[in-house]
Formats: structure tokens, sequence, C-alpha cells
């Protein structure tokens, strides 16, 4: 076999030939050198005493009917549990994460701290710049500790239950017609033991006229 002037024989292949051969075809790859996260500390959850103290992010996924996946973007506050966003696409970049917190903003909420995974959407520059210029902070979980977020776990597990187990999507809209009926249940009607079995919105109110009282 010859490749310009070089001659490589068939013989016993080692990877040291494998090699010769790669770079006399200009086929040399660079390898991909995984990004290193800074250290994460663990935070205990503390419950907020008002909105908008802190959100919880996480993304969930799924297939519609034909194979296609798609995934799910939650934000949540912690403290009634109130689904903020639900945004549903076939693919969601840190940029379309800025545009939901952006929309969420104009809506007049914006929190003082949002807590996520190492995600490549979420330790992206384009979040933790948007995040520096609104003065918000990011707290990150320990990789692999998915726990560490387990108040927007414990939505996803009931999104899972409730919506996605439940129903065989036709289409993204199908998807998001079905997913936009259950948030507004999830919120108004569905009773959470963690907040006296009763819904996040109800809880809100509740404490808004305790607090006038």
């Amino acid at each position: 076999m010859v490749f310009g002037s070089s001659i490589i024989s068939f013989g016993i292949w080692d990877h040291k030939r494998v090699h010769r051969v790669y770079v006399a075809l200009n086929m040399s790859i660079r390898r991909r050198v995984r990004k290193r996260l800074p250290t994460r500390v663990k935070e205990s959850i503390n419950i907020p005493l008002e909105p908008d103290e802190c959100w919880s992010m996480d993304f969930m996924s799924d297939s519609l009917y034909d194979g296609r996946r798609f995934r799910i973007l939650n934000i949540a506050d912690d403290y009634n549990r109130e689904l903020l966003s639900m945004e549903i696409d076939t693919s969601i970049c840190s940029a379309r994460v800025v545009r939901v917190l952006n929309s969420l903003k104009q809506q007049g909420r914006k929190p003082k701290r949002i807590r996520v995974d190492n995600g490549p959407e979420f330790i992206s520059k384009n979040l933790q710049l948007w995040a520096q210029e609104n003065k918000i902070e990011i707290h990150y979980i320990q990789p692999g500790k998915p726990t560490q977020n387990s108040l927007i776990e414990r939505l996803n597990k009931s999104c899972r239950n409730e919506l996605l187990n439940m129903y065989v999507f036709k289409s993204l809209q199908d998807a998001e017609e079905k997913a936009n009926q259950w948030w507004i249940e999830y919120n108004y009607n569905r009773p959470h033991e963690a907040l006296g079995n009763i819904s996040p919105k109800k809880y809100k109110q509740k404490m808004k006229e305790e607090s006038i009282i």
C-alpha cells in the first residue's frame, strides 16, 4: 500500500502502524478534552420565605409517536413550587434558556438565585453573562448529585407520571398543548402535601393574605 513516498505493507496492525496510516492520510483527529468543572460545594436546600428568592431549573426529555425526541425546560419557584415556565422543543440551547428567562423578567419575575445542575446549557457563557448582567447568583449542584436539586426533581417526577407517561404525543404541537393543560392544573388545582395540600397559586395567595393581616 503506497501513500505518497511512504510504503506500508500488510501485516500485523498495532496502534503505531494505525497511527502512521492516519498521519499519511492527514486523518489526524484532535482529541476532545472534557471541560473541567470548578469545584462544586454541596449546599442545603432552604425553602425561601418570599417568592422569587430562589428558582430551580432542569431539563427533561421524551419522544413523539414517530420517535423524534424532544426536551422540556422546567423552571420553578422554590417558595411555593410554582411552575413558572415549561419550554418544549426538539432542541433547547443556552441562548434559548436565556430568552425564556428574559421573558419571565418582562413579566416581572426575576430571582435572586437559580439552582441548576452542570448541563452544557447551564454552564454556558450565555447564561453566566446573563446572570452577571442581572445580578443573579447561579448555584451549581455537585455533578451526579440530582438530590441536591430535589425540589425540581420532585416536580419532574410529577410531570413524568402525570403527563409524559400518560399520553402518546402525535406531534410537538400536541405535546405543547397537553403540557400547557397540565401546567395550569399543576399551578392552580393540584394539591401539594408540602404546601398543606393546596395548590402553588392558592398557597401564594394565602401567604399574601396572612402577611397583610
